[in-house]
């Protein structure tokens, strides 16, 4: 029987990662009401289009801000990691 890894193990196998920035493209222009809608997020409204920036930990971040896009009925357009958040500043 394999016994489960002590405490310490754990925290280095499972350890916090740095976030990932991604660009989502949306059809339509939001409001600035919906920001709350996407905590953490920056909506830029472009030409017909609107790109939510976030710096997001996981992929499960990621899903759980794509199915809140489904959920309200916004056209997703376009999905892009870019440089990393260190990179970027």
């Amino acid at each position: 029987m394999t016994a489960h890894p002590g405490r310490a193990e754990a925290c280095v196998v499972i350890g916090a990662r740095s976030p990932q920035r991604y660009e989502i493209v949306v059809r339509g222009r939001l409001s600035t009401r919906y920001e709350c809608a996407f905590e953490g997020a920056t909506l830029v409204p472009r030409n017909g289009q609107t790109t939510l920036r976030a710096d997001l930990v996981d992929q499960s971040q990621l899903y759980g801000l794509l199915n809140r896009l489904r959920d309200l009925g916004i056209e997703l357009v376009s999905v892009n990691a870019v440089a990393d958040v260190d990179d970027a500043a």
